[in-house]
């Protein structure tokens, strides 16, 4: 299984490599030719309306595929075996890889030999032939996935339909749960945002950084909330921020349960995501309070300790409900 995991996550991350491979060594074949500074930024009709330094091209190839390269790394890490039924999510880093990697290098062939950067021009025509870079580099992602090994299939870990725990309460006691259900996958993307807008910073300009700042700010603040079982039901809401909080209160609890969940697998990717008679807080894979609503749909927030929780959900429901 360890093995399998670790041959994902190459796979995953080669395309970048292999893209900034073939930038920097363009860059370092064409590094004469090339005007200071550079055009890099175009017009829908083809023109030029935008510059770099010439040493910064590097440094935004490099910041660009790396970033990419470990936000497709971390999700195959993440969700293992899943990501080998999930044939799109390689599929979409190969063609990212190819798309991103040839518009970078048709955007140094541009600037060969210009003397001036406002007439460099990168036709659209160009945008169609990354379009084609990217769908062979789709096709070479699937293929090599279909070179791994597949992994036995896991053992089912849903629990028995007709078991709803408890919590034992006396009558007229009080109880409440917390817990913080931190992911990692949005730690990483904030931290590796933080680093590429530092980054473009320095190569573009500070109106080029303002969007992965913006980003890495919103993934950390939604990293790690907070999830509450109470007299309201359960409430899950970001760690600093009141709102936007989910809440299910007590009166639409059928049942709660605690189970594993492969977010990949079952849920498709991870923040609030939703699925035919279910819906979630995904924020990993693993232990997860599920529960089932009046109306027959699913909830689940992956969250530590989530067999407590259902317990004293459930508790609490039947409870609310003799008292209504």
């Amino acid at each position: 299984m360890i093995r399998v995991r670790h041959r994902l996550t190459a796979v995953a991350a080669l395309p970048f490599l292999l893209a900034l491979a073939v930038d920097l060594t363009l860059y370092v074949l064409l590094h004469d030719r090339l005007p200071d500074p550079l055009a890099s930024h175009f017009t829908g009709n083809g023109r030029s309306d935008g510059t770099q330094s010439r040493g910064s091209a590097p440094v935004f190839a490099c910041v660009l595929h790396l970033g990419l390269g470990a936000l497709w790394a971390g999700m195959a890490a993440v969700g293992g075996p899943a990501v080998r039924r999930l044939r799109w999510l390689i599929a979409a880093g190969y063609a990212t890889a190819g798309f991103v990697g040839y518009l970078l290098a048709a955007t140094l062939l541009a600037n060969a030999d210009a003397t001036d950067p406002a007439r460099v021009r990168l036709p659209l025509w160009q945008i169609a032939v990354g379009a084609g870079v990217a769908v062979l580099a789709a096709a070479l992602g699937r293929l090599l996935l279909m070179t791994l090994p597949t992994p036995p299939p896991e053992p089912s870990s849903r629990p028995d339909a007709d078991r709803t725990p408890r919590l034992d309460l006396a009558e007229g006691e009080v109880a409440g749960w917390m817990r913080r259900a931190p992911s990692r996958v949005l730690l990483v993307c904030g931290a590796l945002l933080f680093v590429a807008a530092g980054a473009l910073l320095f190569a573009l300009g500070p109106s080029q950084g303002v969007g992965a700042l913006f980003g890495a700010v919103v993934c950390l603040v939604f990293s790690c909330p907070y999830v509450t079982v109470d007299r309201r039901g359960l409430t899950a809401r970001p760690t600093a921020l009141p709102w936007p909080r989910i809440r299910i209160p007590l009166s639409d609890v059928d049942r709660a349960v605690s189970r594993d969940i492969k977010v990949l697998a079952e849920y498709g990717g991870w923040g609030y995501r939703t699925r035919t008679g279910k819906s979630g807080l995904m924020l990993r894979s693993g232990e997860a309070i599920v529960i089932r609503r009046s109306d027959g749909r699913e909830f689940a927030v992956t969250v530590d300790d989530s067999g407590t929780a259902a317990a004293l959900l459930n508790t609490l429901a039947r409870r609310a409900e003799a008292r209504g």
